[in-house]
């Protein structure tokens, strides 16, 4: 029984830390580093670092930059579109580094798991903010942000300290992102439309396409 709730603890954790991080990965790693650093938790060894005071503060002051960032209505878009390339690959590493000791197969099947994971979450975190920032009024955006902070927060401390609500949690996240995913593609969509309009070099349109529409 004891090795089976390692088992269960471990995989909450992986795949908790890879969810989290597709929606804030700065207050992912906040968190993991807090609680870590504080010993209500300890972290597997290749996250360890995670509790380094100056990890802990460069996580606590790109959470701020994003915590302003996010509640922008056209910033907020801009800013998920560059982290399309940050957070889906840290939430494959944070996945496999939450195995611990173990052969380079499972690693890799955590790193492919936890990385489908955080595409899917910061697709859906992404897609629905370009939806959200149609509305007249800012009130939905912030509310929104902030949703999403306290869900990140939340959501890891669950991961560590109830790890099996989580899991049932997680899996019906996985449903609802499943049928959500379709309705979401418009807002999906538009974030690709952002990325290829920077890496092509027109900043005008890309300015144009992350910018809401008037407010009456």
């Amino acid at each position: 029984m004891d090795e089976m709730n390692q088992i269960i603890h471990t995989i909450s954790l992986s795949m908790g830390a890879s969810w989290a991080s597709g929606i804030n990965l700065y207050a992912t790693l906040l968190t993991l580093g807090v609680l870590g650093a504080s010993g209500n938790m300890i972290l597997p060894a290749d996250l360890q670092i995670l509790t380094n005071p100056l990890v802990i503060g460069a996580a606590g002051l790109m959470f701020a930059v994003e915590f302003v960032a996010d509640k922008i209505p056209g910033v907020d878009t801009g800013w998920d579109s560059i982290h399309t390339f940050i957070r889906i690959p840290a939430g494959a590493m944070l996945a496999a580094g939450s195995l611990g000791e173990v052969n380079a197969a499972m690693t890799l099947s955590a790193a492919i798991l936890g990385g489908t994971l955080a595409a899917g979450s910061h697709a859906a975190k992404s897609g629905s903010r370009v939806l959200i920032n149609t509305s007249p009024e800012p009130f939905t955006n912030w509310f929104a942000s902030l949703g999403e902070d306290v869900a990140v927060i939340a959501g890891v401390w669950a991961a560590v300290t109830h790890p099996y609500i989580f899991l049932v949690l997680l899996v019906l996240f996985i449903v609802l992102l499943v049928w959500a995913l379709p309705k979401l593609w418009a807002g999906i969509k538009k974030v690709f439309s952002v990325l290829g309009r920077l890496f092509s070099g027109n900043k005008g349109d890309s300015a144009k396409e992350i910018s809401p529409p008037p407010r009456e």
